[in-house]
Protein backbone atom coordinates (compact mmCIF):
# COMPACT_ATOMS: atom_id res chain seq x y z
CA UNK A 1 0.00 0.00 0.00
CA UNK A 2 1.42 3.50 -0.71
CA UNK A 3 1.89 5.72 2.18
CA UNK A 4 0.53 9.13 1.91
CA UNK A 5 3.02 11.95 1.03
CA UNK A 6 3.32 15.14 3.24
CA UNK A 7 5.59 18.12 1.91
CA UNK A 8 6.56 20.23 4.89
CA UNK A 9 7.70 23.59 3.73
CA UNK A 10 9.38 25.87 6.56
CA UNK A 11 12.94 27.87 6.67
CA UNK A 12 13.75 26.52 9.79
CA UNK A 13 15.21 23.13 9.54
CA UNK A 14 14.75 22.28 13.53
CA UNK A 15 11.00 22.87 12.80
CA UNK A 16 11.30 20.23 9.52
CA UNK A 17 13.12 18.06 11.23
CA UNK A 18 11.12 17.88 14.48
CA UNK A 19 7.88 17.86 12.44
CA UNK A 20 9.14 15.68 9.89
CA UNK A 21 10.25 12.77 12.25
CA UNK A 22 6.40 12.51 14.30
CA UNK A 23 5.27 12.52 10.46
CA UNK A 24 7.25 9.79 10.00
CA UNK A 25 6.67 7.46 13.03
CA UNK A 26 2.91 7.76 12.05
CA UNK A 27 3.82 6.07 8.68
CA UNK A 28 3.56 9.16 6.11
CA UNK A 29 6.49 9.94 3.23
CA UNK A 30 7.71 12.97 4.40
CA UNK A 31 9.06 15.15 1.73
CA UNK A 32 10.64 19.07 2.49
CA UNK A 33 11.53 22.20 1.15
CA UNK A 34 12.84 25.65 3.01
CA UNK A 35 10.73 28.20 0.74
CA UNK A 36 8.50 28.78 -1.13
CA UNK A 37 9.68 28.70 -4.60
CA UNK A 38 11.44 25.09 -3.84
CA UNK A 39 8.20 24.01 -2.79
CA UNK A 40 6.75 24.32 -5.97
CA UNK A 41 9.25 22.68 -7.31
CA UNK A 42 9.37 19.70 -5.49
CA UNK A 43 5.26 19.54 -5.03
CA UNK A 44 5.00 19.77 -9.21
CA UNK A 45 7.40 16.26 -8.69
CA UNK A 46 5.70 14.39 -6.25
CA UNK A 47 2.74 15.42 -5.94
CA UNK A 48 1.74 15.74 -2.27
CA UNK A 49 -1.64 14.21 -0.71
CA UNK A 50 -0.74 17.51 2.19
CA UNK A 51 1.30 20.29 2.01
CA UNK A 52 1.98 21.86 5.43
CA UNK A 53 2.98 25.45 4.72
CA UNK A 54 4.73 28.00 6.71
CA UNK A 55 4.01 31.45 6.38
CA UNK A 56 7.09 34.02 6.82
CA UNK A 57 10.07 32.30 4.21
CA UNK A 58 12.34 33.89 2.12
CA UNK A 59 12.21 34.22 -2.08
CA UNK A 60 8.19 33.48 -2.16
CA UNK A 61 6.26 33.49 1.50
CA UNK A 62 3.62 31.11 2.32
CA UNK A 63 0.41 33.09 0.69
CA UNK A 64 1.67 33.37 -2.81
CA UNK A 65 2.95 29.81 -2.65
CA UNK A 66 -0.46 28.82 -1.91
CA UNK A 67 -1.90 30.60 -4.32
CA UNK A 68 0.53 29.85 -6.69
CA UNK A 69 -0.63 25.89 -6.12
CA UNK A 70 -4.02 26.20 -6.15
CA UNK A 71 -3.20 27.85 -9.95
CA UNK A 72 -1.05 25.05 -10.91
CA UNK A 73 -3.03 22.65 -12.65
CA UNK A 74 -1.57 19.34 -11.05
CA UNK A 75 -1.68 21.00 -7.32
CA UNK A 76 -4.97 22.90 -7.07
CA UNK A 77 -6.57 20.15 -5.89
CA UNK A 78 -4.07 19.27 -3.01
CA UNK A 79 -5.20 19.87 0.56
CA UNK A 80 -2.69 22.48 1.85
CA UNK A 81 -2.71 23.55 5.86
CA UNK A 82 -0.77 26.28 7.15
CA UNK A 83 1.31 25.48 9.98
CA UNK A 84 2.79 29.04 11.40
CA UNK A 85 3.59 30.80 14.78
CA UNK A 86 0.94 33.80 12.53
CA UNK A 87 -2.18 33.19 14.60
CA UNK A 88 -3.31 36.49 14.22
CA UNK A 89 -7.43 36.41 12.93
CA UNK A 90 -6.26 38.74 9.55
CA UNK A 91 -3.31 36.42 8.89
CA UNK A 92 -5.49 33.04 9.20
CA UNK A 93 -8.00 35.27 6.93
CA UNK A 94 -5.58 35.73 4.55
CA UNK A 95 -4.52 32.32 4.65
CA UNK A 96 -7.97 31.01 4.15
CA UNK A 97 -8.65 33.80 1.49
CA UNK A 98 -5.42 32.14 -0.64
CA UNK A 99 -7.27 28.75 -0.71
CA UNK A 100 -5.80 26.61 2.05
CA UNK A 101 -8.07 24.22 3.76
CA UNK A 102 -7.09 24.62 7.24
CA UNK A 103 -4.65 27.06 8.95
CA UNK A 104 -2.94 25.39 12.38
CA UNK A 105 -1.12 27.70 14.74
CA UNK A 106 2.54 26.71 15.96
CA UNK A 107 3.36 25.53 18.82
CA UNK A 108 1.57 22.56 18.46
CA UNK A 109 1.91 19.18 20.28
CA UNK A 110 2.93 16.63 17.71
CA UNK A 111 -0.04 14.35 18.70
CA UNK A 112 -2.45 16.95 18.23
CA UNK A 113 -0.43 18.28 14.64
CA UNK A 114 -1.16 14.45 13.79
CA UNK A 115 -4.40 14.06 14.85
CA UNK A 116 -5.04 16.89 12.29
CA UNK A 117 -3.16 16.15 9.55
CA UNK A 118 -5.04 12.70 9.79
CA UNK A 119 -8.40 14.71 10.23
CA UNK A 120 -7.97 16.91 6.96
CA UNK A 121 -6.50 13.81 5.05
CA UNK A 122 -9.87 11.70 6.26
CA UNK A 123 -11.64 14.72 5.08
CA UNK A 124 -10.42 14.41 1.74
CA UNK A 125 -10.85 10.84 1.06
CA UNK A 126 -14.50 11.03 2.21
CA UNK A 127 -15.29 14.16 -0.77
CA UNK A 128 -12.82 12.80 -3.51
CA UNK A 129 -12.36 8.67 -3.10
CA UNK A 130 -15.70 7.42 -1.36
CA UNK A 131 -18.03 5.55 -4.18
CA UNK A 132 -20.55 7.13 -5.43
CA UNK A 133 -22.52 4.67 -3.60
CA UNK A 134 -21.84 3.29 -0.36
CA UNK A 135 -23.85 0.39 1.37
CA UNK A 136 -24.39 -0.57 4.68
CA UNK A 137 -26.90 -3.38 5.83
CA UNK A 138 -30.59 -1.62 4.41
CA UNK A 139 -28.54 1.83 4.46
CA UNK A 140 -27.59 2.89 0.46
CA UNK A 141 -25.78 6.42 0.60
CA UNK A 142 -25.50 7.94 -3.17
CA UNK A 143 -22.89 10.21 -2.87
CA UNK A 144 -23.28 11.78 -6.11
CA UNK A 145 -26.76 12.69 -5.58
CA UNK A 146 -26.55 13.60 -2.07
CA UNK A 147 -29.13 10.92 -1.08
CA UNK A 148 -29.74 8.11 1.62
CA UNK A 149 -32.24 5.30 1.31
CA UNK A 150 -33.33 3.01 3.94
CA UNK A 151 -34.97 -0.17 2.31
CA UNK A 152 -35.86 2.25 -0.94
CA UNK A 153 -37.32 4.60 1.48
CA UNK A 154 -35.61 8.00 0.55
CA UNK A 155 -34.49 10.35 2.81
CA UNK A 156 -33.28 13.40 2.09
CA UNK A 157 -30.83 14.85 4.87
CA UNK A 158 -29.87 18.05 5.88
CA UNK A 159 -25.82 18.49 4.60
CA UNK A 160 -24.54 18.28 7.97
CA UNK A 161 -26.31 14.82 8.88
CA UNK A 162 -25.15 13.56 5.75
CA UNK A 163 -21.86 14.23 5.89
CA UNK A 164 -21.65 12.83 9.76
CA UNK A 165 -23.46 9.52 8.43
CA UNK A 166 -20.51 8.97 5.31
CA UNK A 167 -17.98 9.67 8.03
CA UNK A 168 -19.17 6.89 10.47
CA UNK A 169 -20.47 4.61 7.79
CA UNK A 170 -17.14 4.82 6.33
CA UNK A 171 -15.97 2.41 8.81
CA UNK A 172 -18.43 0.34 10.51
CA UNK A 173 -17.59 -0.37 14.10
CA UNK A 174 -15.02 1.74 14.19
CA UNK A 175 -15.38 4.70 17.38
CA UNK A 176 -14.86 8.02 15.57
CA UNK A 177 -14.01 10.49 18.39
CA UNK A 178 -15.96 13.74 19.18
CA UNK A 179 -12.40 15.48 18.22
CA UNK A 180 -12.43 13.79 14.56
CA UNK A 181 -15.70 14.42 13.95
CA UNK A 182 -15.78 18.02 14.70
CA UNK A 183 -12.83 18.11 12.31
CA UNK A 184 -14.08 16.17 9.60
CA UNK A 185 -17.48 17.34 9.65
CA UNK A 186 -17.48 20.77 10.84
CA UNK A 187 -13.65 21.85 10.40
CA UNK A 188 -11.24 23.22 12.10
CA UNK A 189 -13.04 26.62 10.91
CA UNK A 190 -16.59 27.09 12.78
CA UNK A 191 -16.91 27.25 16.36
CA UNK A 192 -19.51 24.50 17.58
CA UNK A 193 -19.77 22.19 20.93
CA UNK A 194 -20.01 18.96 21.86
CA UNK A 195 -23.87 19.18 21.64
CA UNK A 196 -23.89 20.00 18.06
CA UNK A 197 -22.60 15.97 17.50
CA UNK A 198 -25.50 15.01 20.04
CA UNK A 199 -27.99 16.85 18.24
CA UNK A 200 -27.04 15.47 14.93
CA UNK A 201 -26.75 12.01 16.20
CA UNK A 202 -30.15 11.71 17.78
CA UNK A 203 -31.54 13.32 14.45
CA UNK A 204 -29.80 10.31 12.44
CA UNK A 205 -30.92 7.76 15.23
CA UNK A 206 -34.95 9.48 14.51
CA UNK A 207 -34.61 8.77 10.51
CA UNK A 208 -32.33 5.56 10.43
CA UNK A 209 -33.06 3.79 14.08
CA UNK A 210 -31.55 3.44 16.79
CA UNK A 211 -29.81 1.02 16.82
CA UNK A 212 -27.30 2.11 14.28
CA UNK A 213 -25.82 4.28 16.09
CA UNK A 214 -23.73 3.54 19.60
CA UNK A 215 -22.26 5.50 21.70
CA UNK A 216 -18.95 5.16 23.51
CA UNK A 217 -19.18 7.19 26.92
CA UNK A 218 -16.39 9.81 26.89
CA UNK A 219 -15.15 8.72 23.62
CA UNK A 220 -17.63 9.59 20.61
CA UNK A 221 -19.50 6.91 18.44
CA UNK A 222 -19.78 4.46 15.82
CA UNK A 223 -22.21 3.01 13.21
CA UNK A 224 -23.00 -0.48 13.50
CA UNK A 225 -24.67 -2.24 10.52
Amino acid sequence: MNRQKILLVDDEQDILDIVAFNLEKEGFEVCTAHNGVEALQVASRILPDLVLLDVMMPEMDGMETCREMREHPQLKNVLIAFLTARGEDYSQIAGFDAGADDYISKPIKPRVLISRVKALLRRNGIADASPSTQTATGVVIDNDRYLVLQNGRELNLPKKEFELLVLLTSAPGRVFTRDIILSTVWGNRVVVGDRTIDVHIRKLREKLGNHHFKTVKGVGYKFES
